[in-house]
């Protein structure tokens, strides 16, 4: 079953390329994006399987035998993060076909946005198969150039700067990586894995701490490690929601998987361990002070993304099995989570018409559907039992406790710190936009949300109005409306239940908003699939130790690519 693994390759890039002769057939682009993600998640699945049953999986590109040719590898840590990456992808996708995304705008290239969609899925599943390095950066770069074209879509002023910041900051990642790939090269004579893992312990100690380091740097920055985690907050909430989401579940964690890959078959020594640990510590407290303060939801978000990433660095640190493993099932725990998270912001954004708290209001009212879509990730994430975020971080703090070392306990407390944190940080949340009634003053003019102005989009029939929310653009399926921003629009159409000020000076939300069912169907089903992972924690950690099992023998791994499969 081998020809399986460059399908997760090929497909999505010969989709993109079909997608994008299709710009002016909407139906058929987003027809062909749903086939593809729906092939790219049934073969992952089915590697999945297959590895846990028959052991790591190798192909050499081209029959061209390692170290000479380029290897794609496929063991339990890479099917299981392809599978859950394939339906997170296919999940965000049907979002954003539902939201209204990709419809026709003269503003913006909005007509790109399948393709760029299907090159980026490449760009990740890709990361997750590459057995050498310079693969991986070609990878990296891959995903990368889809996502500068994703996070300025709509090109307006602020996601322009943001995408900037964004784009300045993976240039410096890339050229640090592709440094320390030049250096590796010189100094081991090979780019692919498995040999370097071979040979890095024949090199000096000090060369071995400068490629090792290089490196950490590199991958840091993708993963948005503290101190290297500073462009991501500003990045992140401007783009369209459903954007944010798949950034917010999977580019972060490539970075996170490469760590892995790093300390596990790299550099299995704990030559490093000190400083993740204390890196860990200072992602977890640093971030989660950040998401505290804020006042947006989606920066809020953000912030307790770097935090919780600082959860996953701790479990590597501690360079055991049950670290790694807690690790691994705690990482597929928050892509899952976090976008769950995202998409139901992007929701609030359209009920209530921004992301403030200062701003919203009534939602519980106004949807308490949307209410409960957001409960319950928001207990996930914060740890509450039995959710599937309080066994991850108790794997980590058991992991921490055999450990031992005072460093280790510190891990340890300022993990509870974190999720006390973050659970506050959720829980104001909650009040603020939905226990709390409107504010007056929003009641009586909305202040505009995150979106764009003024949108003006055509199409051939009169129709109920509809409002975009990750563009802030409000339009009839077949006519044309000018708005100032999707609080308005939302007033625009529905003015029956638009917000009103009562005599005590306090806006009430209207008593019930109409999702659109498509929406709402999809964040449901991220919120059962969130709830899903506590259903089957048992078996999915016991997949994710027997990864971290296979880890912390690297010559399993250098064995399968070296002597030519399994």
């Amino acid at each position: 079953m081998t020809w399986l693994v460059p399908l997760l390759v090929l497909v999505p890039l010969l989709g993109a390329a079909v997608a994008l002769g299709l710009l002016n057939h909407q139906k058929l682009q987003r027809a062909i994006t749903v086939v593809v993600l729906v092939v790219a998640l049934a073969v992952a699945a089915t590697l999945m399987v297959l590895v846990d049953q028959h052991g790591t999986i190798v192909v050499q590109v081209g029959g061209w035998e390692a170290p000479y040719g380029i290897s794609l590898v496929v063991d339990r840590l890479s099917a299981l993060l392809l599978t859950v990456s394939a339906s997170v992808l296919l999940i965000v996708l049907l979002f954003s076909i539902g939201q209204g995304l990709a419809a026709d705008d003269g503003e913006a290239p909005v007509t790109i946005f399948y393709p760029t969609y299907l090159v980026l899925a490449a760009g990740v599943l890709d990361s997750f198969i590459a057995g050498d390095l310079f693969n991986l950066y070609v990878a990296f770069e891959m995903l990368l150039v889809a996502s500068y074209v994703l996070i300025t879509l709509g090109g307006s002023e602020q996601r322009v700067r943001a995408g900037t910041t964004y784009i300045v900051t993976s240039l410096i990642a890339s050229a640090i990586f592709l440094a320390a790939i030049g250096l590796v090269y010189g100094a081991t004579g090979t780019v692919n894995i498995a040999q370097i893992s071979e040979r890095m312990a024949g090199l000096p100690e000090h060369v071995q701490l400068l490629l090792h380091t290089m490196l950490l740097i590199g991958f840091g920055i993708k993963a948005a490690v503290f101190p290297l985690a500073f462009w991501l907050p500003d990045s992140y909430p401007t783009a369209p929601a459903p954007v944010t989401a798949v950034f917010a579940g999977l580019l972060t964690k490539v970075g996170i998987y490469a760590i892995i890959r790093l300390e596990t078959i790299i550099f299995p020594r704990p030559q490093l361990n000190t400083v993740l640990l204390i890196v860990a510590i200072l992602t977890m407290v640093v971030g989660v002070l950040g998401a505290v303060s804020q006042t947006d939801v989606k920066r809020l978000l953000s912030f307790t993304l770097i935090s919780h990433i600082g959860f996953m660095v701790m479990g590597i640190g501690l360079g055991s099995v049950v670290g790694t493993a807690a690790a691994v099932f705690y990482t597929v725990h928050h892509i899952v989570v976090q976008t769950t998270l995202f998409l139901v912001s992007g929701l609030m954004e359209r009920v209530g018409g921004t992301t403030s708290t200062r701003s919203l209001g009534g939602l519980l009212k106004a949807s308490p559907l949307l209410a409960a879509l957001y409960l319950v990730p928001a207990f996930n994430l914060g740890g509450i039992p039995p959710f599937s975020g309080f066994i991850g971080k108790l794997g980590l703090f058991r992991a921490a406790a055999i450990d031992g070392s005072p460093l280790a306990y510190a891990t340890i407390a300022a993990g509870v710190v974190t999720s006390l944190l973050t659970l506050y940080a959720l829980m104001r949340v909650w009040d603020a936009a939905f226990w709390r009634p409107r504010p007056a003053a929003e009641a009586a003019a909305p202040h505009a949300s995150v979106a764009e102005p003024h949108a003006h989009l055509r199409s051939p029939e009169p129709a109920p109005l509809t409002v975009s929310e990750d563009t802030g653009k409000a339009f009839h399926p077949g006519g044309t409306v000018t708005v100032t921003d999707a609080a308005h629009a939302s007033r625009a159409s529905s003015p029956e239940t638009a917000p009103t000020a009562t005599q005590d000076g306090v806006g009430e939300a209207p008593t019930r908003v109409k999702l659109p069912r498509m929406l709402v169907g999809v964040t449901t089903v991220a919120v059962l699939g969130s709830v899903a992972l506590t259903v089957v924690a048992g078996p999915l950690y016991g997949y994710a130790t027997r990864a971290a099992e296979s880890l912390e023998s690297p010559d399993q791994y250098v064995q399968a690519v070296l002597g030519g499969g399994r």
